[in-house]
């Protein structure tokens, strides 16, 4: 079992209370650390939004919240009183001057607490926010700022974003978040990689011949069609979950897990992709929109349709790419990215495969499929090693490949906090080891930019794929144009 560690008092200041990601993911993640005991007594958390409520209202929302959210056997009628008991609700404008000295009131009450401030309100209020916290005096040694995903649209927004609340808080008190980074899976690809010899001499381009990572929603915009539609596939998944992803798994080896090592070496990578020329686009990326379909057996309308079905729109809901990353350990590996709504399965995966053996002493037609490593972020974290064993039973060598296979929650016996429950956590600690630091997320943006623009530049409509399948063919022949094909076991075990 382990052990849990109590974080400093503090007063938590959630921004955009009554929101969706407020109801869905913060509240139930800091509800399950303080059913851990991992928060203090004395510790707050203080709502904020523009609605006028009083505590008590507030209070009744966030049980319902919790109803929904938290499973029925995290629940104890006691623990949630109890939590309850720890909110406190204020009424403030964001963006104007209203409701900023009853939360400084409130928060002179204990003013040595750690207080982190968590936006989850839209990236336009991140600069008004931070001002108005400095102008009432509300930002001190202690204080962190908590920045949600996307910031900004592009580089030019994403400076102008980081600019604003640079101006009130160093750069040690930014906390950006990226929840992908907080999954235990991810964390493990450190362990796997740094901690494991028979990986980190295996994993460079003499050994591995190309890597996969696929993001898979059945989902589709799921009444978000007004940003998503200015958003699409590529700045809401791909330049910050997934290019966070490939960081990860192509970086060398910091000199420590210090925060800044740590992200020393991710900014490496993002600075080291290789980028895509304008004439090479139409060859190494696909763009797909889905149209009506099945989802689990179930009709599901085309994104037009979830829009309103008003005119044609031409954000993709699809997008698959092939990358490269101009380093020593990385030459001629390519990564395939893939990430959709309204595809058959949730699942994140990455797979990483190996090269085939040049020659085998074996017969059997399977003899030469190459080792693969397969490691899942969702639905079941884990870790899955694919090798060849011999079929049991007499008539001779019958080889397959079976999966040497590491479930988290099975082979640990406990539950696993959530992304959020850990990354809320390291706030209030001041680790920003999980948290992207700005020069990765502008190197990011600079990235995506040249693709946006060259997309922008051939303004063809997304090709189109039905709800249910793994979006369009085009994807297929991105890999098999290589002579390589789709992980088809997502999720497997």
């Amino acid at each position: 079992m382990h052990k849990i560690i109590p974080v400093a008092a503090f007063d938590a200041v959630v921004f955009g209370a009554t929101g969706d990601l407020t109801m869905r993911k913060l509240l139930p993640a800091l509800y399950q650390r303080f059913r851990d005991r991992q928060i203090p007594g004395e510790s707050r958390i203080i709502a904020a939004a523009r609605t006028h409520l009083g505590t008590a209202e507030y209070r009744d929302l966030a049980a319902e919240a919790l109803e929904r959210h938290v499973p029925a056997a995290d629940r104890d009628p006691a623990t949630v009183a109890s939590f309850l008991d720890h909110l406190r609700y204020v009424a403030v404008d964001g963006a104007g001057d209203d409701g900023w000295d009853d939360l400084a009131s409130l928060l002179a009450e204990r003013p040595d607490h750690v207080r982190p401030y968590y936006l989850a309100t839209s990236p336009s209020l991140y600069g008004s926010i931070c001002r108005n916290l400095s102008a009432h005096g509300l930002i001190g040694e202690r204080s962190r700022v908590v920045l949600e995903k996307p910031i900004g649209h592009d580089l030019a927004s994403a400076r102008a974003i980081n600019d604003q609340v640079g101006k009130v808080f160093p750069e040690s008190q930014i906390f950006r978040i990226d929840h992908y980074l907080g999954k235990e899976t991810v964390q493990n690809l450190l362990a796997l990689r740094f901690a494991n010899t028979i990986f980190e001499r295996l994993w460079n381009a003499d050994v591995i011949d190309h890597v996969q990572i696929t993001v898979a929603e059945t989902v589709g915009v799921e009444g978000r069609g007004g940003y998503y539609d200015t958003s699409g596939a590529l700045r809401d998944m791909l330049q910050n979950h997934m290019l966070q992803l490939l960081c990860l798994l192509g970086m060398e080896s910091p000199l420590s897990l210090d925060a800044d090592a740590v992200r020393d070496e991710k900014l490496k990578v993002l600075r080291a992709l290789k980028p895509i020329p304008a004439h090479e686009v139409p060859m190494r990326t696909v763009r797909g929109q889905y149209v009506a379909g099945a989802v689990n057996g179930q009709p599901v309308a085309s994104y037009a349709a979830d829009l309103g079905g008003e005119g044609q729109s031409l954000t993709e809901t699809f997008v698959a790419l092939r990358l490269e990353l101009m380093t020593p350990r990385w030459a001629g590996v390519p990564f395939y990215l893939r990430t959709g709504k309204r595809l058959p399965q949730k699942v994140s995966e990455i797979v990483v495969q190996f090269r085939s053996s040049p020659f085998s002493i074996f017969s059997d037609e399977f003899a030469r499929e190459p080792n693969r490593l397969v490691i899942r972020l969702q639905p079941q974290e884990g870790i899955k090693l694919e090798v060849m064993t011999k079929e049991p039973g007499p008539g001779g060598m019958r080889l397959r490949a079976t999966g040497l296979d590491i479930s988290f929650e099975e082979t640990f016996n406990q539950r696993y906090p959530d992304a959020y429950e850990r990354l809320l956590m390291d706030v209030v600690r001041g680790n920003a080891t999980l948290f992207m630091r700005r020069d990765e997320v502008e190197a990011a943006w600079a990235w995506a930019d040249t693709l946006l623009n060259a997309w922008a530049d051939r303004p063809e409509p997304p090709r189109p794929y039905p709800a249910g399948t793994w979006g369009p063919t085009a994807a297929i022949a991105l890999i098999e144009r290589d002579g390589r094909t789709w992980h088809e076991d997502l999720g497997g075990s």
